[in-house]
């Protein structure tokens, strides 16, 4: 008899390590006491820890306060009152990685017994894609709830103010004075400002009346340049970087002076001490993971106008509010707040989108995406080369980069190229990790970071270190800004964000090679 449970114990056994190894949720399973007793291949990957560093450790471990310090009392709770907080019932908590990093992450637990001893086993789902889907959709949907309440607005008040202005019109025909004439016009030059604002407001909300052309950009940006180094003034230094193949894109030329002239403007506020102001055109090709980062914008190929300087910056709050009408960080009386929200509104309506990329105390950069024209008899361009043609070999990639989000989806990037990754926050962590690991081939680090060791420090201070050592740089800043600010005459090369997957594939091969 116990010869025939032999063999079955054994299938069992077999049959559970295969599901753990091919499950692609994280699974932990602990005793009583709270300590791991195996984990999954899922769970190494997610949590960032090799298989030896999980087992025999208490899981909490891997939670932040308050968790971390609140664990050990729920298993003694339950295990001495048998009321369930958690087994049996899924229920939405966070995760900390080895990195330090938190990310949102669904938990089922359930019991089951070996020789009488409790155990307990948690499946982990990692929701931090969902909840970057989420966010988008979020926002998203406040913008086109605020577009159609100011594109009500606007149109009624545009309804107002005709009949306003033809009434003051036809009255100030029949005044007789010069100080009646005056009060009328001061009436009409009024009206005139409010029918401003209300077509501001229809361009955000999309309402407003294109009439677009195909164009190509770097005609607008270079008509414009003379009137803008009149408006930037003596102690801002405007200079332009213009793609010379740019893609056409059928736009509205009104708009586009208009928002460039409008960012323009900005950047010299954000500057009273004087700057840089870039101007730059370029193709963009969206792909799936940055069409999320840009509203769910459809993959494909845009013209991108990027407007850049080095003033002061925006914090985080201001970013997520910039685009909204009415918003403005300026003093009383000296903006409407309209200004960013028209240009949103305007690249939402002609098939785009725009972003902004800011550093506190480093400066911004407006990304405005206009949809590519096609010349209907005009033959489509190759693909882009495959990414899996510039693949790796298994060389070690060192990415640095502080912000969560973009750090775990460049890991996971490179992962899928054939490399492999270690990843570090900040200047600081990363110098310790290259004194740790010598077989690093190659830092892939963020130029703009926290902290008083950014991206082009740490490159300096890394081929001190380790001569030899290949770096390549990537940044959301214009190409010529982040040369001539940061990279003099250093032999470094930048990889400007957002790129596609056959994009970094190449920058990150060339920058093997040397080339």
């Amino acid at each position: 008899m116990a010869d025939d449970l032999e063999p079955s114990l054994a299938g069992q056994a077999s049959k559970l390590r295969a599901i753990l190894q091919s499950a692609l949720d994280a699974i932990i399973t602990i005793d009583s006491r709270g300590h791991i007793t195996t984990v999954n291949p899922a769970a190494e990957k997610l949590f960032g820890y090799e298989q030896s560093e999980f087992l025999g450790r208490n899981v909490n471990f891997l939670m932040p306060e308050p968790y971390h310090r609140e664990h050990d009392g729920y298993i003694n709770n339950y295990l001495a009152t048998g009321r369930r907080k958690i087994i049996g019932i899924g229920r939405e908590v966070t995760g900390r990685r080895r990195d330090g990093s938190t990310f949102p992450m669904h938990l089922a637990v359930s019991e089951f017994q070996i020789d009488g001893e409790r155990h307990f086993t948690g499946i982990i789902h990692d929701l931090s894609a969902h909840k970057a889907t989420e966010r988008a959709l979020r926002q998203a949907q406040k913008m086109e709830a605020m577009g159609q309440l100011t594109g009500g607005i606007a149109h009624d008040f545009n309804n107002l103010l005709t009949v306003i202005v033809g009434n003051l019109e036809m009255l100030e025909a029949r005044l007789t004075t010069k100080d009646q004439r005056e009060l009328a016009q001061e009436a009409l030059d009024a009206a005139e400002l409010g029918a401003r604002l209300t077509s501001r407001l229809l361009a955000f909300a999309r309402r407003s009346h294109l009439e677009p052309e195909v164009v190509n950009l770097n005609t607008f940006v270079l008509g414009l340049s003379e009137m803008l180094h009149r408006t930037l003034g003596e102690t801002i230094s405007l200079s332009t970087s213009l793609a010379a193949d740019l893609w056409l894109a059928r736009v509205d030329p009104s708009q586009v002076e208009s928002a460039i002239v409008n960012l323009a403007v900005n950047a010299r506020d954000a500057m009273p001490n004087g700057g840089r102001l870039v101007v730059e055109t370029q193709n963009a090709r969206i792909d799936e993971h940055f069409a999320v980062d840009l509203e769910g914008l459809t993959p494909g190929d845009y013209v991108r106008l990027s407007v850049s300087d080095t003033g002061i910056g925006m914090p985080r709050a201001v970013q997520e509010r910039a685009f909204e009408p009415f918003f403005t960080t300026k003093d009383t009386g000296r903006g409407t707040g309209l200004g960013l929200s028209m240009i949103y509104g305007f690249a939402k309506q002609s098939g785009g989108h725009a972003s902004i990329y800011s550093e506190e105390g480093k400066g911004t950069t407006v990304n405005i995406y206009l949809l590519r024209h096609v010349m209907a008899d005009a033959a489509i361009e190759a693909n882009p080369p495959d990414a899996a043609a510039v693949s790796g070999d298994g060389e070690c990639i060192l990415a640095v980069e502080d912000d969560d989000r973009v750090r775990r989806l460049t890991v996971a990037r490179l992962k899928q190229l054939g490399y492999r990754v270690l990843e570090a926050e900040n200047g600081a962590e990363a110098l310790g990790i290259l004194a740790s690991h010598p077989d690093i081939d190659l830092l892939f680090t963020d130029l703009v970071m926290p902290g008083a060791i950014g991206g082009y420090q740490l490159c300096q201070e890394a081929r001190r270190l380790y001569p030899g050592l290949k770096a390549l740089l990537t940044s959301g800043y214009a190409e010529e800004l982040v040369h001539s600010n940061w990279l003099g005459g250093e032999n470094l090369k930048v990889l400007r964000k957002p790129y596609r997957q056959a994009e970094l594939a190449k920058a990150i091969g060339e920058a093997l090679k040397g080339q």
